[in-house]
């Protein structure tokens, strides 16, 4: 297979020219399952695993391979091939694990366009969409956002608003599966060489949408629960689909729960836009926007300009992201005094090593 049509370039090029000498080939990832990995080469699509080599330095999760990253690639006649390095990431899209571990997921990578699923039926939420707004943000991928079930909604056009009011500058495009009505204006995105990620919740038809625009079931599909049109898990983990006009598409696993990784500003600012622009109004230039003399932004909340309930988003996510802040830093703290404790135990054991 021609590699530029599985989204190689002169960037990553670059970035594998140093493994070149070493017999390496470069090859995608197009399915992950328990650090097993199937990629794709210009040749194949054999199984790999990493070197230990990469395991040994690897310093967490969000180093191993994932679903869409280009790697260097041993073969090994009659053995699985090795993975030595992942090359540097251009987009990706991450969130934290579920739980309490403070640790990094990535869930795609090299993301060209992430589509943003949601289920125009009981399931619609527009404080979920701002979630995974904040997150494609944060990887660098251009986020689109998908309404389908539009026949399921007595008015698309009202929900297709709504979102257009927390997603200024988003395309927005509301389909149906069961009719096919607005599935064509998905393909100028899923072009020769580009990769498309789609993210949502159990349930809101991502895989339904995958199998329309290849054109046959290659992804299974299951009805959501009449009581609450929640989704069951048929798609169990990240793959990459290349389709027959040679765009790639990555399917993922119906997310319960999103917890943003960044703790930057900018995907805030991006995602509330409208927020930081009031901002600029308030009296104090740290106003918080919750107890302030003064402040534009619940001003405008008071008459009638932003929605108190856009506001309760904001506020929301900005404290996860500062309780994460405070997360990563004890976790790091615990990571330093775990590393010296490891020096002054070597260096009790090996006295020689004092000098």
């Amino acid at each position: 297979m021609d590699l530029a049509a599985l989204g190689w370039d002169d960037a990553f090029a670059a970035a594998f020219a140093p493994h070149a000498a070493e017999g390496w080939v470069p090859a995608r990832v197009a399915l992950e399952h328990q650090h097993i990995y199937r990629v794709v080469t210009a040749e194949d699509e054999p199984l790999a695993v990493v070197s230990g080599r990469f395991r040994h330095h690897a310093k967490g999760r969000h180093e191993y391979p994932a679903v869409g990253d280009w790697v260097a690639l041993e073969r090994r006649p009659g053995h699985r091939a090795r993975i030595h390095t992942v090359l540097p990431r251009r987009s990706r899209f991450s969130r934290k694990l579920a739980g309490d571990t403070t640790e990094q997921q990535i869930v795609a990578a090299n993301v060209d366009t992430v589509f943003l699923v949601s289920g125009l039926d009981d399931d619609f939420n527009l404080r979920r969409i701002e979630r995974y707004l904040a997150a494609a943000y944060e990887g660098g991928a251009e986020p689109v956002v998908i309404l389908n079930k539009a026949d399921l909604h007595d008015d698309v056009e009202a929900a297709v608003e709504a979102v257009r009011g927390i997603a200024a500058g988003v395309a927005i495009h509301a389909v149906s599966c069961t009719t096919g009505d607005g599935l064509d204006a998905l393909a100028p995105y899923v072009t020769s060489g580009r990769t498309v990620a789609f993210l949502g919740s159990s349930g809101v038809g991502k895989s339904t949408i995958i199998n329309r625009l290849v054109g046959r079931d290659v992804q299974r599909t299951a009805a959501v629960r009449a009581s609450d049109s929640r989704g069951r898990h048929t798609t169990t983990h990240r793959e990459l689909i290349v389709l027959p006009s040679g765009g790639l598409l990555i399917d993922t696993p119906g997310m319960r729960e999103l917890q943003l990784w960044s703790t930057g500003d900018d995907s805030l600012d991006d995602t509330f836009d409208d927020i930081v622009a009031r901002a600029s109004g308030c009296h104090f230039r740290d106003c918080t926007h919750e107890t302030e003399p003064r402040c534009a932004v619940r001003a405008a909340v008071e008459h009638g300009e932003l929605a108190p309930e856009r506001l309760a988003s904001y506020h929301r996510l900005r404290r996860e992201r500062e309780a994460l802040a405070r997360q990563k830093d004890a976790r790091a703290q615990s990571e330093e005094r775990r590393r010296w404790r490891t020096i002054h135990k070597s260096m009790r054991l090996h006295p020689k090593k004092r000098q």
